[in-house]
């Protein structure tokens, strides 16, 4: 008799968890894990892809709300294995000119600009732009 009480005691604590725990991740605040800002040029640009750990993004252009979408398990798997090479190093100096595009990338706590890409921060970027435009942000 004993044994059926300690095989429903689990049982009972997880239905609990189980309508506890939605409640809980959606007021857990999420956690940053790339960002990607694009700003200038004389178009004017101002993007933005912010991708967090749960693998969902928001995405933002200069005019437009925001849109918030969550990657698929190939875009989520490409960019965290292109992170896995990046390396941010410093910030560059704004070049002398007005048409320069300013990429600012902040990752694992670190932020940098730059205005030409270095080779590690290629791969991050394009996987970035792509998400932006697939789920097309607003202009």
């Amino acid at each position: 008799m004993r044994s059926s009480r300690i095989a429903l005691l689990p049982l009972a604590a997880l239905s609990v968890l189980a309508v506890i725990a939605p409640a809980e991740a959606a007021t857990a605040p999420r956690k940053l894990l790339v960002e990607l800002r694009e700003e200038g040029g004389f178009a004017g640009l101002h993007n933005r892809v912010a991708v967090y750990t749960d693998g969902c993004a928001v995405l933002s252009r200069r005019t437009g709300p925001a849109v918030r979408r969550c990657l698929t398990a190939a875009e989520w798997r490409g960019l965290r294995g292109s992170l896995k090479h990046l390396r941010l190093g410093h910030s560059e100096s704004r070049p002398p000119g007005a048409d320069f595009i300013a990429y600012r990338l902040a990752y694992k706590g670190h932020r940098a600009t730059r205005y030409s890409l270095p080779p590690t921060w290629r791969p991050v970027v394009s996987r970035l732009e792509k998400v932006l435009i697939k789920y097309r942000a607003p202009n």
